[in-house]
């Protein structure tokens, strides 16, 4: 099941701090590790990907940095800063607590398995 890109956009953000949280990556490479960890069910295309990731550095919540890899390409890699480490646990707790309010709404028919 895909998600509505809506509803995706509200917590893409939020998703790639985490991710970026266990350690610095270029887009592609964060692109297939949020697929790969959400079993395919969170998909973020270049479009949505790079214009967020552009707002998070503007924000001061992520840095870059450009890397040569092997190959001889240049990659610029993003990381989490003291500032997005901060708004991740901030938005993580939002997302507990929202969590909480749909379980009660659904009569606890959420599962977070």
């Amino acid at each position: 099941m895909k998600f509505e890109s809506q509803l995706l956009k509200g917590i893409a953000p939020v998703v790639v701090l985490e991710i970026l949280s266990r350690g610095p990556m270029y887009g592609y490479e964060l692109c297939q590790t949020i697929e790969k960890r959400s079993h395919d069910i969170l998909c973020l295309g270049k479009g949505t990907l790079y214009p967020l990731l552009y707002n998070l550095e503007a924000k001061r919540l992520v840095s870059t940095e450009w890397q040569t890899a092997e190959s001889g390409r240049k990659r610029r890699y993003y990381a989490i800063t003291s500032k997005g480490t901060g708004e991740l646990a901030k938005q993580k707790d939002q997302l507990k607590h929202l969590v909480n309010g749909l379980d009660l709404v659904f009569g606890g028919a959420l599962s977070l398995a």
